[in-house]
């Protein structure tokens, strides 16, 4: 087949009914990055914790609701659940003195078994929208993306803030420079906790609310956390993208994933290549910021020299 022809056989049409699913889903997937957001930026720390916290909110909501609980006691009682996670892993870390990487590790291989156990030992729970009242399903996508943006811009306001209160502000000095922190009183052990409880609350508030959209929790569901849409926040508006930007484009960075995912199924590429493809853009926009800064400096450089040589 030409290349000419491959074209046009893609239905354009096709596309634009794709997309909406997409943003639905990346809206969801945003909330997952914002709580990654919390440990890896604002923490800086990598908490692999998420992993299994994403599939423990899901599974936590599908066996309530499957249960007979209305959907939003389901979401409440995942992120508390999600909460829990992150406050065992800050407990191995801050007070067995275990590397924050690998206590979020210890985390993810204790929440696969229990997830396992929550779902009744099956590898995933089906949940059907005609026999339970979801907060949000594929069925209904336009009311899918009002849910999740009502959610994620009312989660973004409150922890801009939270962050700006006194014990908000803690948590950025113990993330930005722990010795300073400490040197001013911060408990700095209990504010890490703090931070991956609410990381992981969110991480799995996702994960709840990802289970209804696509009507099942898989065991598999948690596939790894990324912050790209900060990254091109950066990227784009260097300096001038305040704290509550960077937090919107956490969230905007999941939209950009799945309309990515959207044009690769699009195109008809190999599937057991998206991965790689995944990989490969989500390694672009982290670059972003990066090689902008770079071009800024060398051209910084540039400059003197020439008016040195001048």
């Amino acid at each position: 087949m030409s290349v000419a022809s491959y074209f046009s056989s893609l239905s354009l049409l096709k596309l634009a009914k794709s997309v909406p699913g997409g943003v639905a889903q990346g809206l969801i997937w945003g909330l997952m990055a914002l709580g990654v957001y919390i440990t890896f930026r604002i923490l800086d720390a990598a908490d692999l914790t998420v992993d299994g916290s994403f599939t423990l909110g899901g599974a936590v909501a599908v066996m309530m609701i499957l249960g007979g609980c209305p959907a939003w006691l389901a979401v409440l009682c995942a992120v508390l659940a999600g909460m829990l996670a992150g406050f065992v892993t800050g407990v191995l870390h801050v007070k067995l003195g275990i590397p924050i990487i690998l206590a979020g590790i210890l985390t993810q291989f204790s929440l696969y078994s229990i997830n396992l156990h929550i779902m009744g030992m099956a590898a995933n729970k089906a949940l059907s929208v005609d026999k339970y009242e979801l907060l949000l399903s594929s069925r209904a996508i336009p009311s899918a993306i009002l849910t999740s943006f009502a959610i994620a811009f009312v989660l973004v306001s409150v922890f801009y803030w939270y962050f700006g209160t006194e014990r908000g502000c803690a948590i950025r000095c113990t993330g930005n420079n722990p010795a300073l922190a400490r040197a001013l009183g911060i408990n700095i052990g209990l504010m890490k906790i703090i931070a991956l409880s609410l990381s992981n609350g969110l991480v799995a508030l996702s994960g709840a609310l990802m289970s209804q959209f696509q009507g099942f929790a898989d065991i598999n569901m948690g596939r790894g956390a990324i912050v790209i849409g900060e990254a091109v926040g950066r990227g784009l508006l260097g300096k001038r993208l305040n704290f509550y930007g960077r937090m919107s484009f956490a969230v905007l960075g999941g939209v950009m994933y799945y309309l990515v995912v959207v044009v690769v199924l699009w195109l008809r590429l190999n599937s057991n290549d998206l991965k790689l493809i995944t990989a490969i853009i989500v390694a672009l926009f982290l670059a972003v910021p990066y090689l902008r800064e770079k071009r800024k400096v060398s051209f910084r450089r540039g400059g003197k020299e020439g008016a040195a040589s001048c």
